[in-house]
């Protein structure tokens, strides 16, 4: 094994992801929503020598086909390589989209138990006090394992059921924006890790309607990042990754963003590929490509776990 890649495999995630944070380098999670996704991503990113996340939220477990956070955690185990990769529990919110309590608290005890890498919570439907709460109890859980935290602060819109307002609307007015005094308070009282924050994206549709439509194309406004990467300091996440304009990501990345999770659109491949061919690894050559595409074309980041190597 190559000495950068024996570096990262032994580095922790947090201080992976503060090198990334200071050094500006994104690391993309990438959502799985079917369990043949996990070797076809791990393929991408030893083709491109890219570091980044797999991740796996409750919808890819309860609309889709990720199976439980126990199987994708144990696909992990067998296909993972831990000098390119990790593995995050995805958005367990305290408040669903319908609106309807979650038991998160049992949610992440079995993510904690099973030994993955990172989990966040999503306390954002909540008042702040109560999200600073909610955060601030994940987090006494999470560290003294090791683990990672991320939380969201903001209305990052498109889980809810019902319509959306026209996009055009929702960037305009800033509804949902992430607050930046209320982000440098939330980071300062809670010790988390990572922040998604609202600056104009959106979530992929999941409902049964829209989840085969094409994403609307998001901006996103960028003194509203430099404000909130000015008062709270750490690697911020960008939730509803795929369909953004590429020169909005690329200059979100310089100014602080570190994590972008994309899920719609290599879902939607896995999916394409397997109706029109019938065969799983049809579907998975199909994600390998798309997460290659996104790597090298989209994002720019190839190489880089070996960028990584040389700050940890």
């Amino acid at each position: 094994m190559a000495d950068w890649r024996k570096k990262l495999a032994k580095a922790s995630l947090a201080d992976i992801m503060k090198a990334a944070f200071v050094h500006r380098i994104l690391v993309p999670a990438f959502n799985v929503a079917y369990l043949p996704m996990v070797p076809a991503i791990v393929e991408a990113l030893h083709r491109t020598e890219t570091f980044a996340l797999l991740e796996v939220s409750r919808p890819d477990i309860t609309r889709f086909g990720a199976g439980s956070f126990r199987a994708v955690k144990e696909a992990f185990d067998r296909f993972g390589d831990l000098s390119l990769s990790r593995l995050h529990q995805d958005h367990v919110p305290v408040i669903d989209e319908e609106g309807q309590l979650v038991d998160w608290s049992s949610l992440i005890d079995e993510a904690l138990r099973l030994g993955y890498h990172s989990v966040m919570i999503d306390g954002s439907r909540l008042p702040l006090e109560e999200n600073i709460r909610v955060t601030r109890e994940v987090v006494s859980r999470a560290h003294p394992l090791g683990v990672c935290v991320e939380a969201e602060l903001g209305a990052v819109l498109g889980h809810e059921s019902g319509p959306l307002p026209p996009y055009e609307e929702i960037f305009a007015s800033g509804k949902g924006f992430t607050d930046p005094e209320d982000a440098g308070r939330f980071v300062q009282e809670t010790g988390v890790d990572w922040l998604s924050v609202a600056i104009g994206n959106i979530h992929g549709a999941i409902s049964g309607v829209a989840k085969d439509q094409k994403k609307v194309e998001a901006r996103l406004n960028i003194e509203h990042l430099k404000k909130i990467v000015e008062r709270t300091g750490i690697p911020l996440v960008l939730h509803g990754g795929s369909g953004i304009r590429k020169e909005y990501v690329l200059e979100a990345i310089r100014h602080g963003i570190t994590k972008i999770n994309v899920g719609t659109e290599i879902r939607q491949a896995y999916e394409q590929a397997l109706r029109t061919h019938g065969k799983i690894e049809e579907a998975q050559k199909a994600v390998t490509e798309k997460v290659e595409e996104l790597i090298v074309t989209y994002y720019e980041i190839q190489g880089s776990a070996r960028k990584l190597a040389e700050y940890v």
